[in-house]
């Protein structure tokens, strides 16, 4: 039993690496990326991220923060405060790409 979860969890991750060679190969991932940081500027995101940070910052004080404190601290909220549209719309955008690398 552990042997399926242990080969599922390689499957995985061999296609999730296949996947992000294809997208780097071929330039796509630089738009996605693209995509991403403008959907997030345009949907405030970023300035959340910014107020967080100030927050931590004033809460703690400057000498008890480091860099590496607050992106451990904000990675799970920011990964929470990213809309649901902008996901959305990103995953369409590459299941449209990996239908369009199949037809190739």
């Amino acid at each position: 039993m552990a042997d399926y979860g242990s080969d599922k969890k390689s499957r995985d991750n061999q296609m999730r690496s296949a996947i992000n060679q294809q997208l780097v190969e071929t330039g796509e991932r630089e738009k996605l990326k693209e995509l991403l940081r403008v959907r997030l500027a345009e949907c405030g995101w970023r300035d959340q991220l910014k107020q967080l940070c100030k927050e931590i910052v004033r809460e703690r004080g400057l000498e008890h923060v480091s860099v590496d404190d607050l992106v451990q601290d904000i990675t799970p909220k920011a990964r929470q405060l990213v809309p649901d549209t902008v996901k959305k719309e990103l995953l369409q955008k590459i299941r449209n790409f990996l239908a369009q690398q199949a037809n190739v």
